[in-house]
């Protein structure tokens, strides 16, 4: 007898079809980060770090929030992210994934429709999937087709609460939200928007405050921040209503039984947002590198850019968008394949992130050589 075969055969049937994972260490010129102001390596974030170890900060929690893993630096980081965005108050998470999963299992209430983008993040279905309420998708970025979901879900005898949801910047396909369109349909359904800002905050809207910075404070919007990507650390930070907060406070699984974040990452994460607002030539220097670099994608390969610094270049077939990113690694440029589940089956391809660690010189090299590897794998 062998217990490992039933695995062993789903990892080889992954492997036949192109779409097995393994861990790859970090290499070459960087397309591939969501560091895309290049602060996990900022200075100022690393004297921030030695000065909260100085004046004692704690490098670990010791527990959950509500059992003695409370921190100043918890509370401070709060205080001041409400400010910056706007909100009533905000939540401190360990992770983007894990506040997802707080706000999409707890908040919505059994009798309640969470109606989601067709793309919203993994974390959202996964919450979607633990809570109670009942789920709908609507086409992609259509806000007409989020409005006929509702007319039918009314017609069929939904009573209870709508939460729209979606992402400000879609991970994958680089495109934005109609926030305002959105924003229109929560009032005139008397509906919360949840706007999971994850890949704009720090980057896009006033003073890198994410795309649905204008709306915020409101008490039917709720955002999410994460901490993790182009503010340079880690942890998520929710966004909302003083009252939102306290229910997750009191009924989030996902909080109440974790291990609060490092109180030296709050820390950080407080130098970070402060950065962010007093060095506002990061987001302009960025901002020209997606200018040159949507450019470059449409001039040596043909295909049109998203306009933002996430550049998705369709490939389409599994195995193929593997051989070319292997191919451009093999060539000093770091840039990762996504295959389904992650991207819809048929839609595999190249994910390629802007950060302030490439130079414009390094992107149209790079676009070059993509253009090069494509003549040997053709699309």
């Amino acid at each position: 007898m062998n217990l490992l075969n039933k695995h062993r055969g789903a990892l080889e049937r992954l492997a036949e079809r192109g779409r097995s994972r393994s861990l790859l260490k970090a290499h070459g010129c960087d397309f591939s980060s969501n560091d895309y102001l290049a602060l996990t390596t900022a200075p100022e974030l690393r004297l921030a770090a030695e000065n909260a170890l100085q004046r004692g900060v704690g490098i670990g929690a010791g527990g959950s929030r509500l059992l003695r893993g409370n921190a100043a630096e918890h509370e401070a980081l709060e205080g001041e992210a409400a400010k910056l965005f706007g909100a009533e108050r905000a939540l401190f998470f360990g992770g983007g994934y894990n506040a997802n999963l707080a706000m999409f299992s707890t908040l919505p209430q059994n009798g309640d429709l969470v109606l989601h983008d067709s793309l919203i993040h993994a974390s959202a279905h996964d919450g979607i999937k633990l809570g109670s309420a009942q789920s709908m998708a609507f086409r992609h970025n259509q806000v007409d087709d989020a409005q006929a979901c509702i007319t039918q879900w009314r017609a069929q005898g939904g009573t209870g609460r709508i939460w729209l949801a979606c992402e400000s910047l879609y991970s994958m396909d680089g495109d934005q939200a109609p926030i305002r369109e959105l924003v229109e349909l929560a009032d005139r359904y008397d509906a919360f928007l949840l706007v999971d800002e994850a890949h704009a905050t720090g980057v896009l809207g006033e003073g890198g405050r994410g795309l649905a910075s204008e709306f915020e404070g409101r008490e039917n919007i709720i955002s999410l921040h994460t901490c993790g990507k182009a503010l340079g650390a880690s942890g998520a930070l929710v966004c909302g209503p003083a009252v939102m907060i306290d229910y997750l406070i009191n009924r989030a699984r996902a909080f109440i039984y974790a291990t609060a974040p490092s109180p030296l990452v709050a820390a950080i994460v407080r130098a970070s947002l402060e950065l962010v607002q007093n060095q506002p030539q990061r987001r302009q220097q960025l901002a020209g590198i997606v200018t040159h670099a949507n450019v470059e994608m449409e001039r040596l390969c043909g295909q049109k850019g998203s306009g933002t610094h996430i550049l998705p270049f369709l490939i389409g077939d599994d195995k193929r968008t593997m051989q070319a990113a292997k191919a451009l690694q093999e060539r000093g440029y770091d840039i990762r394949g996504i295959r389904p589940p992650t991207v819809p089956r048929g839609t595999s391809r190249l994910r390629i992130a802007l950060t302030l660690h490439a130079s414009k010189s390094d992107i149209s090299s790079m676009f070059e050589v993509l253009a090069e590897e494509m003549e040997l794998v053709p699309l």
